[in-house]
């Protein structure tokens, strides 16, 4: 790849953008002082890449040191900001979306350990989540995120794990949604955190010593914000009071000649309760990971020789060791998985026992109980329980409605599961189910007053252009009619075999359905609602697939008379921006209007952020050739065309966004403001201090969700939304 650096004129980009706005800044307010969007500076770029050369125009955006960076963000939300508050009917939104997220508590997962149970939750009310513990029937703050946080900024929980007699908790504090944890330790029975700090501690994915003396953790090594942010981390273990500096490295890449393995690949050791051997774990992006054995005290001395187990071609995606027995959920040749046991004395993948064989329904993991297995199922995006008993028979469990679980929760020592339930009317709760297999809400989280008794659900099947059935499901008031009138918003995603519009209660969503909008999600090809097969249909050489399939969703949608192009929207977020960016690209007179949050928009050049080359198993290396085509075709900014009737877009980004750097949006911002001719709004949305919107606040969801909605129902010509 050869890349040639020239200052251009990007010729009509300056008049077209500066038309743009005065139109715009008029319709929107009347001429009420709503300041321009910024014209991008223009400095074409044009890399090579295999006999093919392409521009960008916008390169010097991926510099957040160049002095017009922030300056062009800064500029681009405050025109932002003064159009959508000029959108009329904002405050009745604002109140029932408030009344919505502020009566409902959120209880992300919930732990049992040492006869303490710990739950994470953001209560009715509260800005942020917080970690509880329950004991001896009463409930008490251990970490509260929210007593931390600055002024200007807010610290958020990143992750946690208690030790296996609950009397510690590990767990990393981030500051402004950046992810970028610091490792701590908490004392259960005091409140009191150790002395020890470890920074960059990210995913550290801790494993505790069944003493609870230590852990295993991982560290990442690369600068903050820079294309090696996530290579080479390492995989290190701390005794507690010890100091950080001295915990020892026991796996890094190049450190044993016998365990070779890319920079882009994480090593993590993991410990089961009552197992003499620890695994070493490599993973990336992939769902399937590399899989090697050792005792445990060899590894704790150093000197551990690891065993080969299973490697990315054999597809393993959950692993544990019980007694005497190494465990796998292995997917090769099988796409909806099986369970397979082998001896870990002398662990053999080729000559494992097939315990629970492939069914019709996908397993997802496992988690092991004193009364056995218990199997995280999903069909289609529905999930389903199963339970392998320690008498081998395989039991189904009976949940209570159509919806998701996750945060699948077990202690080897105890019967019984713990797991976070919800659907699309259901408030979520953490359940629990005994060893009968009674399935139960613990009331852990309190039931929100809201009623949904005026709305309902619909799931259907779309035939999609080869002859694929991709399921959908809306969101209405009951008496719907379908007139083509009423307008629609689809969301999809599509990426990393990942489920991920499967059931969740609507909660602060019910405020858009009042305000007349059917909300729909479209489970297209490349997630994991059907396997592997399903994402291997939506990967690579096949990702255009993701894409079409919500093309077709919708345009089936219109001719079922829900809704009608000039109603029509879709959205997208992280790696969803590919779906609607080519959707958008691709058939831009279908929408009208397209919300890109947080979106990949630029994948050609994953090379220069932090999260960037730990994609290429999803996406495809760009110095390879098939890499190379495979990136181009999801490639939003490179398919924007000059003079193309786009539909309205609004794009949002975080500046501490450690996933996808924001450069991506604000590229595609600048790319879409000097390309359309519709003369319709592209907005480019900023929070100063947010990421990717894992670590924001309530509050902070919130003010997005309302100029979400408020953008969606101002596009569509719903009444009482339309700027004078």
């Amino acid at each position: 790849m050869s890349r040639i650096n020239r200052r251009e004129l990007f010729v009509g980009a300056g008049s077209v953008c500066a038309a743009y706005v005065t139109r715009h800044a008029a319709a929107a307010s009347g001429g009420n002082g709503i300041p321009p969007a910024p014209v991008a500076r223009v400095e074409v770029v044009k890399d090579s890449y295999f006999g093919e050369t392409l521009s960008d125009p916008y390169r010097w955006m991926e510099n957040d040191k160049d002095p017009q960076w922030l300056p062009f963000l800064k500029g681009q939300n405050a025109h932002t900001r003064a159009v959508l508050d000029a959108i009329p009917g904002r405050d009745r939104l604002k109140r029932r979306i408030a009344q919505l997220s502020g009566d409902a508590a959120s209880t992300r997962s919930a732990q049992r350990a040492g006869g303490r149970l710990f739950y994470q939750q953001r209560p009715v009310g509260a800005d942020n989540y917080k970690l509880f513990v329950r004991e001896h029937g009463a409930d008490r703050v251990l970490i509260d995120p929210t007593l931390l946080s600055g002024a200007g900024g807010h610290m958020s929980l990143d992750w946690w794990e208690p030790s296996p007699s609950g009397a510690h908790v590990v767990y990393g504090l981030s500051k402004d949604g950046s992810e970028d944890s610091v490792l701590h330790v908490l004392s259960v029975a005091d409140g009191h955190d150790l002395p020890e700090r470890i920074p960059n501690t990210e995913n550290a994915s801790p494993a505790w010593l069944d003493d609870g003396s230590g852990f295993f953790y991982n560290q990442l090594t690369g600068a903050v914000d820079t294309p090696e942010r996530y290579l080479d981390s390492q995989a290190r273990f701390h005794r507690l009071g010890a100091d950080p500096a001295s915990d020892p490295i026991l796996m890094k890449r190049g450190l044993d000649p016998q365990v070779q393995f890319d920079n882009i690949q994480l090593p993590a050791i993991h410990t089961f309760l009552g197992a003499r051997h620890a695994l070493l774990v490599l993973s990336d992006v992939r769902s399937e990971y590399r899989v090697l054995i050792a005792p445990l005290a060899d590894v704790l001395a150093g000197h551990a020789q690891w065993q080969p187990v299973a490697g990315f071609e054999d597809e393993v995606t959950d692993v544990a060791i019980d007694g005497g027995a190494l465990w796998l959920l292995a997917n090769r040749d099988h796409p909806r998985g099986r369970l397979l046991k082998t001896a870990v004395d002398a662990p053999s993948l080729s000559g494992a026992t097939e315990v629970v064989p492939q069914g019709k329904r996908v397993i997802e993991r496992f988690a092991r109980a004193a009364d056995g297995f218990y199997l995280e199922m999903m069909d289609g995006g529905i999930s389903a329980l199963r339970l392998l008993t320690r008498e081998g028979q395989v039991r189904d469990i009976a949940l209570p409605f159509d919806g998701t679980l996750g945060a699948l929760s077990t202690n080897p020592i105890e019967a019984g599961a713990l797991f976070a339930f919800t659907g699309w009317l259901t408030p979520g709760d953490i359940w629990s189910v005994d060893a009968a297999g009674k399935v139960a809400a613990t009331g852990l989280t309190p039931k929100p007053p809201i009623d949904v008794s005026a709305y309902e659900t619909h799931r259907a099947f779309a035939t999609v252009r080869d002859g694929t059935k991709v399921p959908y499901t809306l969101i209405y008031r009951k008496g719907l009619k379908r007139d083509g009138r009423t307008p629609a918003w689809i969301s999809a995603y599509g990426s990393y075999g990942l489920p991920a519009y499967t059931p969740a209660f609507a909660g602060k969503t019910l405020a858009l359905v009042d305000a007349g909008f059917i909300v729909g999600y479209a489970a297209v090809r490349g997630g994991g609602e059907f396997g592997r097969e399903w994402h291997k249909a939506g990967q690579l050489e096949n990702k255009p697939n993701t894409w079409r399939d919500l093309i077709d969703v919708c345009e089936e949608l219109c001719r079922k008379k829900y809704t009608a192009r000039g109603r029509l929207a879709i959205g997208g977020r992280s790696a969803g921006g590919i779906t609607v960016g080519r959707a958008m690209t691709e058939r831009p007179e279908l929408f009208a209007a397209v919300i890109d949050g947080v979106g990949w928009s630029n994948p050609l050049r994953y090379v220069a952020e932090p999260n960037g080359y730990g994609e290429e198993p999803e996406w495809g290396k760009i110095s390879e050739p098939a890499g190379y085509k495979a990136l181009k075709s999801i490639d939003s900014y490179q398919h924007v065309k000059d003079g193309t009737a786009y539909p309205a877009v609004l794009l949002t980004t975080g500046v501490t966004d450690p996933r996808v750097g924001p450069f991506h949006v604000a590229k595609m911002t600048a790319r879409l403001q000097a390309a359309t001719s519709s003369k319709k709004p592209i907005l480019l949305r900023v929070d100063f201090d947010a990421g990717h919107g894992v670590g924001s606040t309530r509050a902070q969801q919130d003010r997005e969700a309302l100029d979400t909605y408020a953008f969606l129902l101002w596009q569509t010509g719903v009444k009482g939304y339309q700027p004078a």
